[in-house]
């Protein structure tokens, strides 16, 4: 999924660069620009194209982030006096995002009726599940990019006097391949990506945009009618989660990443009664140790807690004393696997069980499930708050 940017304008440089938000990147990152942003962009484009005859090799639209950016346009192309098609491809910066040089068209053409319709056409999805900004039926433009595209449009109309309404349809024609790549079939948007954007800019591994797509999955979840969710670190967890909980639908399974807090505590807000945590000893040991935010430079393994775990469940002192020298959390699960002290796996989750309720007040169930990298289950639990 496209990156929903949500940084303020202050945190921008414009001339194009960031400053990287980890360290050891060397060099500032490139910010890009939304497929809400260049759906607008497009769109002016084909609505000058249509009122003009002239096709525009370039238009700036202003961004909600506060500024004005040019766009580059091409394959404009005007069919008779009725419509007209206009193009721009999407720059996404440095950011890893699945929607990078993709083509983003829109066809204006004029209709009897005064305004501008908005609509999705091939390669933009449609939405079949309730819990998102845009209703069940409609397709998947998101409303400030749909606001972006009408102010843009409207700027057109307004500045040549057209008397008539217009239609407006973005597609995307390598959207529905993109989409594949993307959370959209989970979310219950099929048929193409979504055109998406707060701000305008993509921010190149922007924390608040992983956090929003999180908080969007729960929003869908809830809105299906999970009562219960199961929050992984990442592809590999879920994957055996899955697996694990075969009778719950896919909507139930969000990848919070390092956010572990920030998800319960969203959890809560929607109405979900059960949280099922899946994952593996390196990052769930963390939970166990209080941390909710489980990023190495955040909160590294505590090989002194582990070390004390492990006495409390009864491993000798040489095995303890190895536990406390270990490098890594991987080190310490393979020491107390050949052990075979499994009360070990099972503290861990029971100490990150009460830490997670202690983090949201209560008023829930929580679970703990710690996997190997294969997938065997090392240790489970569940506390009801």
């Amino acid at each position: 999924m496209e990156q929903q940017d949500s940084q303020s304008v202050q945190d921008y440089k414009h001339s194009g660069d960031l400053q990287p938000e980890h360290k050891g990147q060397a060099a500032p990152l490139r910010r890009g620009y939304t497929t809400g942003a260049c759906a607008a962009a497009a769109a002016k484009g084909a609505a000058l194209l249509l009122v003009t005859g002239e096709a525009p090799p370039s238009v700036e639209i202003d961004l909600p982030a506060g500024f004005r950016h040019t766009f580059k346009l091409t394959g404009g192309q005007r069919s008779g006096r009725e419509s007209a098609v206009c193009a721009t491809v999407k720059d996404a910066g440095d950011d890893p995002d699945a929607t990078h040089q993709a083509r983003i068209e829109a066809a204006v053409s004029w209709r009897d009726n005064p305004g501008v319709e908005i609509d999705g056409g091939k390669g933009v999805g449609r939405v079949t599940k309730p819990g998102l900004p845009v209703a069940v039926g409609e397709a998947a433009i998101n409303p400030v990019p749909r606001r972006m595209i009408l102010e843009a449009v409207s700027e057109v109309l307004e500045e040549h006097g057209a008397a008539r309404g217009v239609r407006v349809v973005i597609s995307v024609p390598e959207g529905e391949a993109i989409a594949l790549k993307t959370l959209n079939p989970r979310l219950g948007i099929l048929g193409g990506i979504s055109i998406l954007g707060t701000r305008g800019v993509v921010t190149p591994f922007s924390t608040e945009a992983y956090k929003a797509s999180v908080v969007q999955a729960i929003s869908v979840a809830a809105a299906m009618g999970n009562k219960q969710i199961v929050l992984t670190t990442g592809g590999s967890s879920e994957k055996y989660a899955m697996a694990m909980f075969a009778e719950l639908p896919e909507e139930a399974f969000i990848q919070m990443g390092e956010y572990v807090g920030f998800s319960l505590e969203h959890a809560k807000a929607f109405g979900i009664r059960k949280i099922t945590l899946v994952g593996m000893a390196g990052k769930l040991s963390k939970v166990a140790q209080g941390a909710m935010l489980i990023h190495s430079k955040n909160a590294p393994v505590d090989f002194r807690f582990l070390a004390k775990i492990a006495a409390e469940s009864g491993a000798d002192n040489e095995l303890v004393g190895e536990i406390a020298a270990a490098n890594t959390a991987s080190q310490v699960t393979d020491l107390m696997t050949a052990a075979g002290n499994g009360v070990f796996f099972e503290q861990l989750c029971l100490h990150a069980c009460r830490h997670c309720l202690k983090h949201m007040n209560g008023g829930m169930t929580v679970e703990m499930v710690l996997v190997t990298m294969k997938g065997r289950v090392l240790g489970r639990a569940e506390i009801r708050g």
